[in-house]
Formats: C-alpha cells, sequence, structure tokens
C-alpha cells in the first residue's frame, strides 16, 4: 500500500553560519555520512562528507547519540570524492552518497552487511561480493505529487526535509518510468483530482507502466475521462486511483499487467511488491535457490512474506512450496499464477498476517525448510517462533540492515550457524541494502 502523504512541518531554527565548526571525519556511519567529533566531545553526522575529511560544517539537531551537522564546505577532500553524476544529488533525498567513488561505495555498502551479522553475533561472516543492478533499471517507483498554485511537482521528497524534488532525467529509474513520471506532471496540472499532495505508484510490466494514483480529491466525471485518455496516450497499461489508505480503482485497463516468476505468469494487483530490480530479483532468487541446493527434490518449504509469488515459483520447480501472505489481493494473484501453470498441487497459497499470526512450531513439523522475505521492519515475532521449532534451515532475504541485525540474533542465541550472505544492492548511490543470508542448526 502507498504511504501516506509526508506533511511539512515548521522548520526548526537553524544554527548561525558563525557557530560553524571543523571537524577531522574519521568514519562512515551506515547511513553514508562522514562521523567526527565536535569540541564537546559529542558525535557529528555529515551528510555529504567522506572519511578522511577535513570539512567545515553547522551542528544541528539532535541524531542518536550526537547531532546532524550541515556541511558547509570541504576544506581537505578525500580521493575517493568524486562529482556527483545526477544534477539532482544535492537536494533528492533518493540518492544520498553519489559523491562516494565507486570503489569505496562497493566496500561501505558490502560493509552494511558484514556489520549487520556482526552485531548478531556472527563477526567473522563470510559476506560474498556486493551484486549491484545497474543505473536506470529500477521498475517500480513510489513518487511524490505536491501542488503549489498552478504547478505540480512529480519526485521524490528531498533531503531531510518535506519538499518535493523533480527529477528529470534521474539516473536510478528505468527510462519508461521517467516517461510516464514527465508525462504526468503535464496531466496533474490540468486535471482536477490534486487539491494539495498525493502520490503515484509506478510499476514497469511487460505490457506497460501500472500507474495508481493517490490523491487528496477525487476525480470528477471528465477529469476521469482525461485520465483514461491519458493511460491510452501514455501507453500505460492500467490506471488506477484511490484516497491515501483505500484500495485502488481501476480507471482504465488497457492490458492486465503481469509479471513472470519462474514457469507462472502472475496478474499484477495495483501497486504489487515487486524487487526493485531486474537483476536485483534474479541475484535474490539465485542466492535462495544456491541456499537450498542440499535438499533433496520434493522436499516442503514455506515461503513467508511470499507476495505474488517472487520466490515460491522459482522454488516450486524443486520443492512443494506454503506461500503464506497478509496482503489478500497478492495471494488471489499468486494462486492464479498457480493455477495457470499448472502449479495447484506443487503450490498452497495461504491468506496470512503473519505479525498477527506467525506460523506457530507445531505448525512448522515436516518443514525442510522456511524462507522468509519480511518488510523493513523485520519479522522478530516471526523469527523466534522458528528458532523455537524444529525447521532446521532458514533463508533470511533482509531488506533492512538493522533488522538483519536484530532477527539473525535470535537465531544465533538459538544455536543457528550462518552458512552464506549474499548481499544485494537494487538502491544505487543509497543506504538500502538488501542480504540473503541462509542459516542452519
Amino acid at each position: 500500500m502507498p504511504r501516506a502523504p509526508r506533511r511539512n512541518s515548521r522548520p526548526a531554527a537553524q544554527p548561525a553560519a558563525a557557530d560553524a565548526v571543523t571537524l577531522a571525519l574519521t568514519r562512515l556511519g551506515a547511513g553514508g555520512d562522514g562521523i567526527g567529533t565536535l569540541p564537546d566531545g559529542r558525535m557529528a553526522y555529515v551528510a555529504g562528507a567522506l572519511a578522511g575529511e577535513t570539512v567545515t560544517a553547522i551542528p544541528g539537531i539532535r541524531r542518536g547519540d550526537g547531532v546532524a551537522a550541515r556541511l558547509v564546505t570541504v576544506t581537505s577532500p578525500s580521493p575517493d570524492r568524486v562529482a556527483p553524476p545526477c544534477p539532482h544529488a544535492a537536494g533528492c533525498g533518493g540518492c544520498s552518497v553519489q559523491h562516494m567513488g565507486d570503489a569505496l561505495y562497493a566496500t561501505w555498502k558490502r560493509g552494511l552487511a558484514e556489520a549487520a551479522l556482526s552485531r548478531a553475533g556472527y563477526p567473522d561472516a563470510a559476506v560474498g561480493p556486493l551484486v549491484r543492478s545497474p543505473p536506470g533499471t529500477r521498475r517500480r517507483a513510489d513518487l511524490a505529487l505536491r501542488r503549489e498554485g498552478g504547478r505540480v511537482t512529480v519526485g521524490f521528497h528531498g533531503r531531510g526535509s518535506g519538499a518535493v524534488v523533480d527529477i528529470p532525467g534521474c539516473l536510478v529509474l528505468h527510462p519508461a518510468l521517467l516517461a510516464a513520471a514527465e508525462a504526468l506532471r503535464g496531466l496533474a496540472a490540468r486535471v482536477p483530482m490534486l487539491s494539495r499532495e498525493g502520490s503515484a505508484i509506478l510499476t514497469l510490466a511487460p505490457e506497460g507502466v501500472d500507474l495508481w494514483l493517490v490523491t487528496d480529491r477525487e476525480p470528477d466525471g471528465p477529469a476521469r475521462t482525461a485520465l483514461a485518455a491519458f493511460a491510452r496516450e501514455a501507453g500505460l497499461s492500467r490506471l488506477s486511483w484511490s484516497r491515501a489508505g483505500e484500495t485502488a480503482e481501476p480507471i482504465a485497463v488497457l492490458a492486465q499487467p503481469t509479471i513472470r516468476f519462474g514457469a507462472a505468469t502472475v496478474p499484477l494487483p495495483p501497486g504489487a511488491f515487486l524487487q526493485a530490480t531486474e537483476a536485483g530479483e534474479a541475484a535474490i532468487v539465485a542466492a535462495v535457490m544456491a541456499a537450498l541446493a542440499g535438499l533433496r527434490d520434493g522436499a516442503r518449504v514455506a515461503d513467508l512474506y511470499a507476495g505474488c509469488g517472487t520466490l515460491t515459483f522459482p522454488l516450486a520447480a524443486r520443492f512443494r512450496m506454503l506461500a503464506a501472505e497478509g496482503d489478500a489481493a497478492a495471494v488471489a494473484a499468486l494462486g492464479k499464477g498457480a493455477n495457470g501453470a499448472g502449479l495447484s498441487g506443487r503450490v498452497v497459497a495461504e491468506a496470512r498476517d503473519l505479525v498477527m499470526r506467525p506460523l506457530q512450531p507445531a505448525e512448522q513439523k515436516g518443514l525442510d525448510a522456511v524462507v522468509l522475505d519480511p518488510p523493513r521492519e523485520g519479522a522478530a515475532a516471526q523469527v523466534a517462533l522458528l528458532a523455537a521449532g524444529p525447521v532446521k534451515r532458514i533463508v533470511y532475504v533482509s531488506c533492512n540492515p538493522n533488522a538483519l541485525a536484530r532477527d539473525a540474533k535470535i537465531l544465533h542465541e538459538a544455536g543457528f550457524a550462518l552458512d552464506s550472505a549474499v548481499p544485494v544492492d537494487q538502491f544505487l548511490w543509497s543506504a538500502h541494502l538488501e542480504c540473503v543470508a541462509s542459516f542452519s542448526r
């Protein structure tokens, strides 16, 4: 589901330039900030700076055990500093480390997985090389919409602010998404469906871009006609609309968007979760398959937080699958994909809220392995029950190093060994990182 639109809040008073201090930065933080020590002993986190640099910065608001500091000048640059390739790098919140050279970037990002697993109790984790997606291949985006007078901005939220930054020429999005966003700018300015703000969830399917508009004003009859015409002109596969928190209502369906997972073709619900890039998805699937390579054919495997079947269907080529997912539309799509591929006897899809009703130890009997791909907050309750249950092999697909550290610690304390870890970078120039970690006991 789309996130609620972010609201602007009254900005905090900014320190004066006279409050600027000189800092020698000694290390990089998990968010890519350069970290140094203020004269009073507090840590300062400086966005846009690198370890080894001397900078002038203005200390600001409290952040964890220190303060965030605004970079003013770099007086002694690191040899790893490069010119950001994107013209939006200074203001856009989508990318935070475009100033970081390629070699340092790969080392730092792989290090996020190493640090998470070390905190979990695996200090000598054998983390594989970073698997990276190329620029211009991101196939899913949740863009913010903001109307100010007669102008509508379509883009990402600004760095550390509620502003919305236009992103023409964005280097991470697939060209098809950029084209749809550009067309949407003109549409939103002339069609009455946005009073103040909303969002546009864009998903690239083989049939064309699937667009779900979430706005604070319901389109009237003429606006719906204009939206349907726009869908045809822009070559969309489908255009849906809703208010925030509501179910998507199709306005125009020119072709049912689908996705291919293994042997199954799955109809995509509006806003369905997909891995951000095809290359990233392929890397995650390959890592999961490798982690389960030692299982016998026909083994029973549970895929928790299965979505529409990203992992379920590739695994179904060898195993009998239980796919559990809380989103009813995703479960229905997974079921249709299984039926269409003749896998209904090999794949059992269950609509199940794994936060409210996690898989209990008694229900895990007979399972040879569990794969789970939870959302950013992780799956602490479910992992605790897996640790207390009979399953001997768990493959955890993480999209948040902090959640991975917490949940992997539960497995470590239950006697699980870490067999492999594959870091996957689908969100270039950001602190977001996927990691496929395989555990056994």
